[in-house]
């Protein structure tokens, strides 16, 4: 297939933009370079973009080429003219800025994160309409949009007539017993509620919006993955095809971060009392669930959820995971929480359809911990111990 990937030089686009070439696709990058302006220097040497561009050129005859377009900002004629040149059957829309915390700095930090993200793909969409209405656009969202509400969470819609158990009185220690009533869905397809938590996850919630009435409305196709937190280095972790590695308090995701934290001898600072929970998979399974979703499109009109995870853990639970395999000693340190979160919470997602279509989840999280300590010791003297504490404070 043509696949456009937008955000192609990122954590995830450009592990994703390598195996969609090696997978014989005709792949074209978009990238604004933004993430490398945010975070100046990786904890991997990557190439720069320039190089990697070139390196792509040499070495896979399919791809075609990586602009520098930026979605929010640039005018939207820019990005209904490639569609127009590239036609693609598959659009891969990862270039959206991806901090919670970076969204809730300031009030600049807040509008640039819902300028970029809610008119960027709003521009994309338009583009897709006029350009490409027949193109399958795969949506990188995030579990983060659905909160946690006190209820099972379905894959981005209620089913007609299903019951949604809600709890009454939650009891950490026993989930099960708090389920108690029940709510009727009276409407086929109603969208599960969002509960976003950050001006980035809303963001993403007025994505979901607008792409699903653009669905419903001029009958695009769409796949919007609710993907849980990514951590690790994926297949390659060292030469010209490693992806960069950030481990900041805005941009490290908390597995990352603990891992480069066990390196350098700080203990694993664990925001409040690390009851938390969430969605986890790695880089590698991230990787594969969206290829699956690009070889599996939509229909004309129909627009679909995935909830892409691989194993639910509290944030104490990863803790403990980094802190036994790291050969390191590391310590575990609870800090006042900087974010404004519910830390002791039920939440019981669902991700049957990825599963359905044969995603085939790690299911060693300690294994897959105890790698990326591994490989990551080769870049300890990178690590810049002052970014990694949180400043930024939700308020």
């Amino acid at each position: 297939m043509k696949v456009l990937v937008l955000g192609s030089d990122g954590y995830i686009g450009y592990p994703l933009t390598i195996h969609l070439l090696k997978q014989g696709h005709e792949v074209y990058g978009v990238d604004d370079q933004s993430r490398r302006r945010r975070v100046k220097e990786s904890l991997t040497p990557i190439l720069s973009a320039k190089k990697r561009i070139n390196y792509l050129k040499a070495t896979y005859k399919n791809f075609i080429d990586q602009t520098g377009i930026s979605l929010g900002f640039n005018p939207p004629t820019h990005i209904q003219s490639l569609l127009g040149h590239f036609n693609p059957d598959a659009i891969v829309h990862l270039a959206e800025m991806p901090s919670a915390p970076w969204s809730m700095k300031s009030t600049i930090h807040a509008s640039t994160t819902q300028y970029t993200n809610v008119l960027g793909t709003l521009h994309l969409l338009w583009a897709m309409h006029f350009e490409c209405p027949s193109a399958h656009l795969i949506k990188l969202g995030t579990m983060g949009e659905y909160g946690t509400p006190d209820c099972d969470i379905p894959e981005g819609v209620i089913p007609k007539g299903c019951s949604v158990p809600c709890r009454d009185n939650f009891d950490p220690d026993d989930p099960a017993k708090t389920i108690r009533s029940v709510v009727k869905c009276p409407m086929q397809g109603l969208l599960f509620p969002r509960t976003a938590g950050s001006f980035y996850h809303l963001s993403k919630v007025h994505d979901t919006l607008n792409i699903e009435f653009c669905c419903r409305n001029w009958g695009l196709r769409s796949t919007d993955i609710m993907q849980g937190i990514v951590f690790g280095l994926g297949e390659a972790d060292k030469g010209k095809e490693l992806t960069r590695f950030d481990y900041d308090e805005c941009f490290g995701t908390v597995i990352n971060r603990f891992c480069v934290q066990a390196l350098c001898g700080v203990p694993l600072t664990v925001y409040g009392e690390g009851g938390q929970t969430r969605g986890y998979l790695p880089l590698k399974d991230s990787i594969q669930c969206l290829t699956i979703a690009i070889n599996n499109p939509s229909e004309k009109g129909e627009y679909r959820t995935f909830n892409q995870y691989e194993s639910i853990h509290s944030v104490n639970e990863l803790a403990d995971m980094v802190s036994n395999n790291s050969s390191y000693p590391a310590f575990i340190k609870n800090i006042p929480n900087p974010r404004k979160e519910a830390e002791s919470h039920y939440y019981n997602p669902t991700n049957d359809s990825l599963l359905n279509l044969g995603y085939e989840p790690t299911t060693d999280m300690n294994a897959e911990i105890k790698d990326l300590l591994r490989k990551l010791s080769g870049y300890k003297h990178r690590i810049n111990e002052e970014v990694i504490m949180p400043k930024i404070k939700w308020v």
